[in-house]
């Protein structure tokens, strides 16, 4: 006969563990003790408690919304159409094509610079609008007029030149010889005080035409095209014709603009005497074309990869200073343009400006330009862009946040630092940010094609994860934050100071997975909440045994009087291995602790004879 002997049990032994402060979001497969796994429209503003998100504020519904930006007021693309503060701007069109999406909004000064349209606003005077870029074709049927002529447009008399192989006898005091003894010409004035005759070191043009200098301004940098002393199907014959075509089509080129005027144009260049010709030239003020934008220092400042005229380009831009209408101005000054080429591989992905300078990105490496002019260019291999997430660059505080190929990354001027952990194994991508006060708001498209809007407290290095929202742009103003909704197609206000608000919002949030770190033979006894509930706001509490995707009901509470109500809400859950429990409602709700009782086990017997 088998005799079983077993000491003599103890009193089951308990300990408590109290969790009052919540730390957000953790999509880790272990996580932190006052973390959630999941979430929605949940918020860390009331730290350490718990709470839903603020409602939000629809302010405008929108057709096809397409930009956003916030300067003095809002300003957006809706379509064809731009509005700033409200009100649309007249006699502004912007494409839709599909190779003229995504607009990207630049602000300059008072200006609004609209790409790739090549479009500017001055938000100052709406009424100061136009093209960056600008081409001008003289009227068919018209005639071209070339001759010397002073800097301002002045052209030389006749007289006052000499044109002659030998310098001229007697002259006086600011006599001008044009030399032509030899193969190129000089135009040279005398200079009675060392009795010499100099060289003019520079010589200009003018272009006369009908409407020829329309929308066109001193300093310019254009490009010519048609320029030729010759009608269609005439030839020059003699050595005379064949030096003056010479001359003028020297002008078919990048040139600088030193006057111009309703009906003319001065620029540098050279002609034995002035002709006048019946045809057309071209007169175009060019902007390139760019990927990516971004403002620094009176610049704008673009990238572009690709084809180009047919050339192969991997180069970086900026405009005349303070001037975002010239970008191809080379004078040999501190304003000039700038172009440089670079020589990483692969598109460009996003631009931003931090510390004084811009960044520009690729998936694996950054350039940052500084520097004065000629600026200096230095690239650094590291977590990039990811393409397609060129609106997740957003600057909190004095860091740059955005989104590469597999993580967020914090960027404050040396190498980037991953900050986003709490994530989890889940990927994403098409990322938009926004920022608002010590915030980052960001809106990405998961693996399975839905949509999250997560928040980012920089100051703790917390997340939140909020709804599905797919916004296609943020802008910071004043006391809050604003976003468009692809889905709704609405302008949205974040901390609903303006705009009609949402209805009570329905919140969610799931804990992370008690019992897995549990000694030996003990489990959960029970679970004490204190939450507090506004009067016709709600909460489910449920839980979840040993993974098995199934959520038990274990009570509903409902708050009914004017001032919020507080509830301590005890749970006995079965016994199991290991569970978690989730928090659902609707309305304003504050979590204030979790407590959790643990409880020692059945002793195992210690003696057997058989």
């Amino acid at each position: 006969m088998a005799v079983v002997v077993y000491k003599d049990l103890a009193l089951p032994q308990q300990n408590s563990l109290f969790t009052n402060a919540f730390e957000g979001y953790d999509h880790r497969e272990r996580i932190a003790d006052g973390a959630f796994y999941d979430m929605e429209n949940m918020t860390g503003a009331d730290y350490p408690l718990l709470c839903p998100r603020k409602p939000r504020g629809k302010v405008a519904a929108l057709g096809q919304p397409l930009g956003l930006i916030a300067k003095d007021a809002l300003a957006w693309v809706d379509g064809h159409d731009l509005y700033y503060n409200g009100y649309k701007v007249q006699g502004v069109e912007l494409s839709t094509e599909a190779n003229m999406l995504p607009k990207q909004l630049v602000s300059m000064g008072a200006y609004l610079c609209i790409w790739p349209d090549k479009l500017y606003v001055n938000t100052a005077d709406l009424t100061d609008y136009g093209s960056m870029a600008e081409k001008y074709t003289t009227v068919a049927g018209g005639t071209v007029r070339y001759a010397m002529c002073r800097m301002d447009g002045t052209e030389y008399d006749e007289t006052e030149i000499v044109t002659s192989n030998q310098a001229p006898q007697s002259p006086e005091n600011g006599t001008l010889w044009l030399d032509t003894s030899g193969d190129s010409h000089v135009l040279k004035r005398y200079n009675a005080a060392t009795e010499e005759w100099v060289q003019v070191p520079t010589c200009y043009i003018k272009i006369s035409a009908t409407g020829i200098g329309h929308n066109f301004a001193e300093y310019d940098g254009v490009r010519l095209s048609g320029c030729t002393t010759l009608e269609a199907g005439e030839t020059a014959e003699t050595d005379t014709e064949k030096l003056l075509e010479k001359q003028v089509q020297a002008l078919n080129t990048d040139l600088i603009l030193y006057a111009a005027a309703e009906d003319y144009i001065v620029t540098v260049g050279f002609l034995d005497q002035a002709v006048e010709v019946a045809g057309q030239i071209t007169v175009e003020r060019r902007v390139p074309d760019c990927d990516y934008i971004t403002e620094s220092n009176n610049r704008l400042w673009g990238c572009k990869y690709g084809m180009v005229d047919g050339e192969a380009v991997n180069e970086l831009y900026a405009c005349k200073l303070g001037d975002f209408k010239n970008w191809n101005v080379f004078m040999g000054l501190s304003t000039d343009s700038y172009a440089v080429s670079v020589g990483t591989d692969g598109k460009w992905t996003g631009a931003a400006t931090i510390a004084g300078g811009p960044v520009f990105f690729k998936e694996n490496v950054l350039h940052k330009v500084s520097g004065s002019y000629p600026f200096s260019v230095k690239a650094t291999a590291c977590r990039g862009v990811e393409d397609g997430s060129w609106e997740s660059l957003a600057i909190v505080g004095e860091t740059l946040y955005y989104k590469s190929r597999t993580e967020v990354m914090a960027y404050q001027g040396a190498l980037p630092v991953s900050v986003s952990e709490a994530l989890g194994n889940a990927v994403y991508h098409n990322a938009v940010a926004g920022a608002y006060g010590d915030k980052l708001y960001l809106s990405m498209q998961g693996t399975d094609e839905k949509w999250s809007l997560f928040v980012y407290d920089t100051k703790r290095g917390m997340w939140h994860r909020e709804d599905a929202t797919h916004a296609l742009g943020f802008a910071a103003r004043e006391n809050d934050l604003y976003y468009l909704d692809a889905d709704t197609k609405a302008l949205m206000s974040v901390n609903g100071t303006e705009g009609t608000l949402e209805e009570d919002i329905r919140w969610s949030a799931t804990t992370g997975v008690y019992g897995y770190d549990l000694e030996e033979q003990k489990y959960l006894r029970r679970f004490n909440l204190r939450l507090s509930l506004n009067a016709g706001s709600t909460c489910k509490l449920e839980i979840e045994y040993d993974s098995d995707g199934k959520w038990h009901d274990e009570g509903f509470m409902r708050g009914k009087t004017a001032a919020p109500q507080t509830f301590c809400v005890p749970v006995i859950p079965r016994r199991c291995d290991h569970c978690r429990i989730r928090l659902s409602g609707q309305g304003p709700m504050k979590l204030y602790s979790i407590g959790r009782v643990l409880e020692t086990g059945s002793v195992v017997a210690n003696e057997i004879y058989r």
